[in-house]
């Protein structure tokens, strides 16, 4: 803007000097031509001027905006639909809506990305299936706490988080030192689910012999599997977990008389 205020100086400058060299020639020359010679050089310098206050005021334009975030939120969703491998950092931008580089004001790679995503993916199922079993009323049987368990966990996976899917979807693809990155995260949601068996385990819920670890692993990897296949077109997220509870809480076999 500087160069331009000078550029316009200089050239009313040279429309005045015009003026005063012609009334130097000419001894009567009306002021009326100076003022018109004037306002035409201002006039010209103007339209000159155009496009660079043009692209000025374009420039003002605020960029889409996006933190770290709005980076993990979309991260997460390519994630869940393509996998880990179809994914680049250039494609997560395109998707924010933002350049390539900006992605590292926030992250220094796409494993570092991933990783929060895994983290994220397993806190939500971790809180929700948590607060859910919190929030029963103290004296709940066994089975009530179950299925409120196997609820909350299906639930967050199909219903309510873009990052506990992609959490599923993805694990098995990333490098191992991502996935060792995620453990301590993923050991503490196994934790909650053997706290909680075990505690069953030890009212007498859950028959002795059981083991508490392979139930967990069971019970979890069938309700993750879920979501290879679900169709809410085809049934809600709580009609499934309660077809899922009923399985392993009765079984599939009829009792038979004897």
């Amino acid at each position: 803007m500087a160069a331009y205020v000078l550029t316009t100086h200089q050239d009313i400058d040279t429309a005045t000097a015009i003026s005063e060299t012609a009334g130097k020639r000419v001894e009567k020359v009306d002021r009326v031509v100076l003022e018109c010679l004037t306002y035409v050089s201002y006039v010209i310098c103007e339209r000159k001027a155009l496009p660079d206050t043009t692209m000025s005021e374009t420039s003002k334009t605020p960029r889409n905006v996006v933190g770290r975030e709005g980076v993990l939120n979309v991260a997460a969703r390519l994630f869940r639909e393509q996998g880990y491998g179809a994914v680049s950092l250039r494609k997560i931008a395109e998707a924010a809506g933002i350049k390539a580089g900006s992605i590292y004001y926030h992250f220094g790679s796409k494993d570092e990305i991933v990783a929060a995503v895994l983290d994220a993916g397993i806190q939500v199922v971790h809180e929700s299936m948590r607060q859910a079993v919190s929030a029963l009323p103290e004296g709940t049987g066994a089975e009530a706490i179950l299925r409120t368990a196997i609820g909350a966990h299906l639930r967050a996976l199909l219903d309510a988080s873009d990052y506990s899917s992609a959490n599923v979807r993805i694990f098995g693809q990333v490098p191992q030192s991502v996935r060792d990155a995620n453990l301590p995260t993923r050991r503490a949601y196994e934790a909650e689910w053997d706290n909680l068996l075990s505690w069953l385990q030890n009212t007498g819920a859950l028959k002795a012999g059981l083991d508490i670890r392979r139930l967990r692993l069971m019970l979890i990897g069938a309700l993750n599997a879920t979501l290879e296949w679900f169709d809410p077109d085809r049934g809600s997220a709580d009609a499934l977990s309660q077809t899922y509870a009923d399985v392993f809480l009765h079984g599939i076999l009829e009792e038979q008389e004897t």
